[in-house]
């Protein structure tokens, strides 16, 4: 199986997110922003980073990439993508997500291990864990705090599609403590923590993020 995870410039853990693929049993792929090519990946994940310097906002050029294009074209037919982080910011300056990301209420970039729960246990990323798991990811971010306007994080709530919350303290002020929303067929997942830096042992708190990539290897499979 074949997971792309697309290179921005300014991007810094898409060799991270390609590590956790190959750790969860698929082939990472190698995809660049400005091609029109997707080399036909069975899903995407958009990595963590400060794509473009964050310049004008965050996500908000990498949105227009020619790459990028593409992957909303093909998650309308059903594509599984994940983005972390700088990818969740990308995927709702896209509108494939709804929402937005803006600085951090404290004003302070957040650097820590953060306890989450599975809100959304049946998406394409989520569903090896079990509804309501609490796990332990890294975090960090200045531009994190998720903010949708009122109607919308009542339909957002109203349709479960808050897809991971914070959990024992809110790291960056994320209105509802959403930490990651999915879309409304469950095939795209968007997150400001970092699962990719919780995959093993040795070098993360945890290794519960590995459920996020693993979970999509049974999604394409039984899709």
């Amino acid at each position: 199986m074949r997971i792309g995870v697309i290179t921005f410039p300014g991007s810094l853990d898409d060799v991270d997110a390609a590590r956790a693929v190959r750790l969860a049993g698929a082939d990472p792929v190698v995809l660049w922003h400005a091609e029109h090519d997707l080399k036909a990946v069975d899903a995407v994940v958009l990595p963590g980073g400060f794509s473009y310097g964050d310049y004008l906002r965050a996500g908000a050029i990498a949105a227009r990439s020619p790459l990028v294009q593409d992957v909303v074209q093909a998650a309308r037919s059903g594509l599984p993508v994940l983005g972390i982080c700088n990818g969740f910011q990308v995927l709702c300056e896209a509108g494939l997500l709804p929402g937005a990301l803006t600085r951090n209420s404290h004003l302070h970039f957040r650097n820590r291990d953060q306890r989450l729960r599975i809100e959304r246990a049946d998406t394409a990323w989520t569903h090896a864990y079990a509804p309501g798991q609490e796990i332990v990811v890294p975090v960090k971010n200045g531009e994190g705090r998720y903010v949708a306007a009122p109607a919308d994080l009542e339909r957002l709530e109203g349709e479960g599609r808050v897809a991971v919350r914070y959990v024992g303290g809110n790291p960056n002020g994320s209105l509802r403590d959403i930490a990651g929303v999915t879309s409304a067929d469950g095939r795209v997942v968007g997150l400001m923590p970092h699962p990719e830096h919780a995959v093993e042992e040795l070098t993360g708190p945890s290794t519960d993020g590995l459920g996020f990539f693993t979970s999509v290897l049974k999604a394409v499979v039984s899709a």
